[in-house]
């Protein structure tokens, strides 16, 4: 077989071997499906791959371990480092340079070539033959230029601009993305912080019982059952607080994340207590939702698209009359002749022409008739889809809306709560150190108490996380001097 193959070879053009060689060590280097589906496939390329992904560009940044940042703070450095909105930004930039190439079509375009030809032949002249040489050296230009086109450049060149504003609207929507997962990372930090303060209260209650427990053993005045029921509660106030401290942990690794550094960065907040916490809004529901219809970036970006969408509606009508364009190519060549036994001779001239050209599909079997009627139906679709999210839109608002009162009422109750469990508890632990009450009714008051705390940052992060949300859903986060959400 080898043989044989050597032999085709040898019959085949120098070109056809060194292209079959290129091909056969394409096909050695190329990409193949994994041997089996039992396991893991690996390859020499992987290895490459890898170290590509190892020396991708590190867009993280360093945070002061030492200083205490504000939420505003904190926005802002995840609004400068975050990839998300790195990726937004270049898109618009993209979108733009586009627009710019569809501008272009506005002008003519012009084109330079120099030429340079020489050629050898044989002139048969009589009874002998004559050798004769030529060389051409040539100069030339040609610009082309649509002077009526009835409307499709400038449909094309409405589209990109309402493209353009689509991709900037995507962009202030990112931000209004990142500012809000910054916000809910952080309420969920200082919900896990003040839960943890919280359950080392908790945990603080349960140790004074035990030992209030302990005593009374130790003095004739309790049972082994009321210590061993003491230090369980005490016990399940300490697995109450490593859950939280273990929630925390994800808390700051999330928030690292989305201001854009490593999960393992240290990021110093406010406290929970340092926070103003409101208990009330000025604005109505139906001034909430006036505003996020006037300003969402999402449903801005969407009338954008319309807006694309009925351009290119002009644009396939156009394709129903006739475009007129000009072209001229003017060159300058200087041509140079030797034939024997005469010397050189030597002629150069312009030269060149100008064409007009008016081209009018007459028929094309239904194609333009489509086009227009697949433009039209996606203008349609278009508004059909900004309805959809006008609608969309609104339920939103109205929801965060009543998120956002229900939270105010719980953050009323949840205040209730944690004085009268507070005063609950006390009251029990001292009568019971009195023999007034017995060991299951303080550990119930502790266990309530520990409810109520839990309750307390709970409703206080609730409100907080309620009022961002509702900022989120309106678009006010993105605006720089929105003042509305104020209490």
């Amino acid at each position: 077989m080898a043989g044989y193959l050597k032999q085709r070879l040898a019959l085949l053009p120098t070109s056809a071997v060194m292209s079959l060689l290129l091909l056969s060590g394409w096909n050695v280097l190329a990409q193949s499906a994994p041997i089996s589906a039992n396991r893991v496939w690996h390859s020499s390329e992987e290895q490459k791959v890898e170290q590509g992904a190892r020396n991708l560009a590190d867009s993280r940044f360093t945070i002061d371990s030492a200083k205490t940042y504000t939420l505003t703070e904190l926005v802002d450095l995840a609004e400068e480092h975050n990839p998300a909105t790195r990726l937004s930004w270049e898109r618009a930039r993209a979108q733009a340079a586009n627009l710019g190439v569809t501008r272009s079509e506005l002008y003519p375009t012009l084109t330079a070539a120099a030429l340079s030809e020489t050629t050898r032949s044989q002139a048969f002249f009589g009874s002998r033959f004559y050798g004769q040489v030529g060389q051409d050296f040539e100069i030339a230009l040609e610009l082309n230029y649509t002077i009526l086109d009835f409307g499709g450049r400038s449909g094309r060149i409405a589209a990109a601009k309402a493209q353009v504003l689509a991709a900037n609207f995507a962009f202030n929507d990112t931000h209004r993305n990142v500012i809000y997962q910054v916000q809910q990372a952080y309420y969920r930090l200082l919900s896990a912080i003040g839960q943890e303060e919280a359950a080392r209260a908790s945990l603080s209650n349960a140790q004074a019982v035990q030992q209030a427990a302990e005593a009374r053993l130790a003095n004739g005045l309790a049972t082994l059952p009321d210590v061993l029921e003491a230090r369980s509660a005490t016990a399940q106030a300490e697995y109450d607080l490593q859950a939280i401290i273990g929630a925390e942990e994800i808390a700051r690794g999330d928030l690292a994340t989305a201001v854009g550094a490593l999960a393992t960065t240290l990021i110093k907040i406010q406290p929970l207590d340092q926070i103003p916490t409101p208990d009330s809004i000025a604005d109505s529901v139906d001034q909430a939702i006036t505003r996020a219809l006037g300003q969402r970036p999402d449903l801005l970006q969407q009338v954008a698209d319309i807006r694309s969408a009925y351009a290119r509606v002009k644009e396939a009508r156009s394709a129903y009359y006739p475009a007129f364009t000009v072209s001229a190519a003017p060159a300058v060549p200087s041509l140079y002749g030797l034939q024997s036994p005469y010397s050189w001779a030597h002629t150069a001239d312009l030269v060149g022409g100008v064409r007009f050209n008016l081209n009018w599909t007459v028929f094309d079997g239904g194609a333009r008739k489509n086009r227009l009627a697949q433009a039209q139906a996606d203008a349609h679709a278009a508004e059909g889809q900004a309805n959809v999210e006008r609608n969309q839109i609104a339920d939103e608002v109205w929801a965060a809306y009543s998120n956002l009162n229900t939270a105010f009422r719980q953050r009323q109750a949840a205040i209730a709560l944690l004085e009268s469990a507070n005063q609950s508890y006390n009251a029990a632990l001292e009568s019971y150190n009195d023999g007034l009450r017995n060991l299951l009714d303080v550990t119930a008051a502790q266990r309530t108490l520990a409810q109520a705390r839990s309750a307390d940052v709970l409703s206080r992060t609730q409100v907080l996380t309620s009022l961002a949300d509702l900022a989120f859903r309106t678009g006010d986060s993105i605006r720089s001097n929105n003042v509305r959400l104020q209490p």
